[in-house]
């Protein structure tokens, strides 16, 4: 549907990337729509993992798009050479992956094409997230047309094949599986085609990457797990929360020690149920780059994380979707930080627990007082409210008390009062844009997307191709409010005109007989004529009565008057005679030759070359053959004498008289080859 180029932008001397739409799909609406979408999706993001836009534009029926050009390659073609990858180096390239989808979360659309191929690994190990064709807004869940399934097969969510719908928890589901590729090197749906992989994600669960490949910390399943749960509210609700469960795996975080038991059904084992935890966890100076994605080779990766004990999801406190610490009072623990898990005491009776203070605390799958305990590994900060309990986060009471409701609030009305001020000062209006040369699709799609109407005038004749834009009214550039009617005109090509026969008029003459019949002269071609007066016409280019555009010019050939005649062959007298009527002067020079004396040899100037009076042509005439010695052969029997004048060079001519022997021969002096001599033999010759 588009080929990417590698180009140079020569205004910025860099190297592009270039994706040009096929020809042949810019008569598509959905498409080209889709195209221009594309470029205008990418373009609002400013993450360092997202390939940048640079441009987008049309040129007459191709549509392109100027992006950043990344060297390296895709994260597809790195896991064909490598296989799997280890679990730092899965989660580093993860990472960055995450990084740009939250971009495109926080911008608020969904990539719904979420694979390795879209993965794109620059020679650093950095990963970019590309082709966001199919983006879509995610300001709530976004069903496809005509319940058409769009994205991978081996990388859709259930809710995708089941109802269409996508946001972007379809995106962290699609991460999900391609981080149980990187770590196992294969997918974990297969099937005989597309569509039975697509229901299998709607029917089976997404097995442990543990159980292909033993060894894998719990944690990793219980990323898998989390990511690729089939119910969409179970997962994280964007690509940031998945992003933050990541970094507490690789900084070692939310893991606590001890067994969570057998897992609730629905989900694979080695995981467990997601657990309580705060959902907006604390960020750590690591930072996702600690380490590039290519920093450990696989067999000598490693990963601080506890022995199996706090296993699947329990070990990410973070993205429980199902928490209640919010309404459970805090227990008081004997160190100082925050470790958004909760804390149980060693020693202590969790049925105590289920008494007074913390009777509250949800038990959503069932554990009741068998519930096992849970030792705390992290310090905290002494101290904490009356009771025993210890004071919240400040992040947890900002975000889940009343506070935020007026923040929000007030941010609203600010908001409010903003967009107001900017939509009566500027936002409802709008530039027309530049149209002209564009096909009618592709001039319909750029004035729809500025919310402008279209009117069609009548079409015109152009020099333009049939079907595309002269002109628009407002002109391009014009400032107006949204919904203004903008009038268009296309073109219905070159109008055909027939071509005058001017031939035989004087130049000027015949010029303005083209304009009248609305041609343009063109280029003047000079030609001799013995039959058109200097300075007439003698033809056109095309001919008279053919069939013209009307934006194509007329060409002229002049005559020059009649061109020097040839000389060539001709005794050097016939050229005097013509120099003397035509007015110009013969300069004869002679040259040695076979031809007879006086015949001319060659002419300067050429023949119908044009001659002006009093100028010099220039002749080399011939001097003939060189003369030869005529052998005396008087006396000699005629057929001697016949053989010694042949091998001579000369011709014989016999006058027979009485006898056989020669009397006498003529001319007897030397004479050019090739010259008769006459012989008389015999009595009464004539000799």
């Amino acid at each position: 549907m588009a080929t990417v180029y590698m180009g140079t932008d020569t205004r910025l001397d860099r190297v592009v990337a270039l994706k040009i739409a096929h020809p042949d799909l810019s008569d598509d609406f959905e498409f080209v729509r889709r195209f221009i979408g594309e470029a205008r999706s990418a373009a609002r993001l400013t993450s360092p993992n997202v390939v940048a836009i640079y441009d987008q534009g049309s040129d007459g029926r191709l549509h392109y798009i100027a992006m950043e050009y990344v060297p390296g390659r895709t994260l597809r073609q790195l896991l064909t050479e490598r296989g799997r990858l280890g679990p730092r180096e899965a989660l580093d390239i993860m990472t960055g992956v995450l990084t740009g989808l939250a971009a495109a979360h926080q911008a608020g659309f969904a990539h719904r094409d979420v694979k390795p191929e879209n993965v794109l690994l620059t020679r650093t190990g950095e990963a970019k997230v590309a082709d966001f064709g199919l983006a879509r807004s995610v300001a709530g869940a976004v069903q496809t047309k005509g319940g058409m399934l769009i994205g991978t097969a081996a990388y859709l969510a259930p809710e995708q094949v089941s109802g269409g719908v996508s946001d972007a928890r379809t995106d962290v589901y699609a991460a999900g599986l391609m981080l149980f590729e990187l770590l196992t090197g294969r997918q974990p749906h297969t099937g005989e085609s597309p569509l039975a992989v697509a229901y299998k994600h709607v029917n089976e669960t997404v097995p442990a990457p543990s159980g292909l490949l033993p060894g894998l910390a719990p944690a990793l399943d219980a990323l898998v797990a989390m990511a690729t749960s089939r119910d969409p509210e179970l997962r994280p609700m964007h690509a940031g929360q998945f992003l933050r469960a990541i970094d507490e795996v690789r900084d070692g975080e939310g893991l606590s020690g001890g067994s969570w038991g057998s897992p609730p059904s629905g989900q694979h084992s080695g995981t467990a149920p997601y657990q309580v935890g705060h959902p907006y966890p604390r960020r750590h100076n690591s930072g996702p780059y600690n380490s590039g994605p290519y920093s450990a080779p696989y067999g000598q990766d490693s990963l601080d994380i506890p022995e199996a004990g706090a296993v699947g999801a329990s070990a990410l406190p973070s993205l429980s979707p199902h928490s209640t610490a919010l309404d459970a009072p805090r227990l008081p623990e004997p160190h100082g930080n925050v470790n958004h898990t909760l804390v149980v005491p060693a020693g202590s009776d969790y049925g105590d627990y289920r008494q007074g203070s913390v009777s509250r605390y949800s038990d959503p799958y069932g554990y009741g007082d068998n519930r096992p305990q849970e030792t705390g590994h992290r310090s905290h900060r002494a101290g904490g409210r009356s009771g025993g309990r210890r004071s919240e986060p400040w992040l947890q009471q900002l975000l889940f008390g009343r506070r935020l409701v007026f923040l929000l609030g007030g941010i609203a009305v600010v908001a409010a009062v903003g967009v107001t001020s900017w939509w009566l000062s500027s936002g409802q209006y709008t530039n027309v844009p530049f149209t002209r040369g564009m096909s009618l699709s592709a001039a319909r799609l750029a004035l729809g997307n500025v919310g402008l109407k279209i009117k069609m005038a009548k079409p015109e004749h152009f020099s333009m191709p049939k079907g595309d834009i002269i002109s628009t009214s407002p002109k391009a550039g014009a400032r107006v409010t949204g919904g203004t009617v903008i009038t268009i005109t296309t073109s219905l090509g070159p109008l055909i005109l027939q071509v005058p026969d001017v031939s035989g008029q004087p130049q000027s003459q015949a010029e303005d007989a083209l304009r009248h019949a609305r041609l343009t002269p063109g280029a003047i071609t000079k030609a001799t004529s013995s039959s058109v007066p200097v300075g007439d016409v003698i033809s056109t280019t095309p001919a008279a009565y053919s069939k013209w555009p009307q934006d194509k010019p007329v060409g002229l050939t002049i005559s020059e008057g009649p061109g020097l005649a040839s000389f060539v062959g001709q005794p050097v007298d016939v050229a005097v005679q013509a120099a003397q009527s035509g007015g110009f002067t013969i300069n004869q020079v002679p040259a040695k030759s076979n031809q007879p004396a006086g015949t001319v040899l060659t002419q300067s100037p050429k023949a119908n070359t044009p001659i002006t009076p009093g100028e010099v042509v220039t002749v080399r005439v011939s001097q003939g053959p060189p003369a030869l010695a005529v052998p005396n052969v008087q006396g000699m029997p005629l057929h001697d004498a016949i053989q010694a004048l042949e091998q001579a060079g000369f011709q014989v001519q016999v006058n027979q008289g009485l006898g056989d022997r020669v009397l006498s021969y003529a001319p007897t002096t030397p004479q050019p080859k090739g010259t008769t001599i006459t012989l008389n033999v015999g009595l009464f010759s004539g000799g």
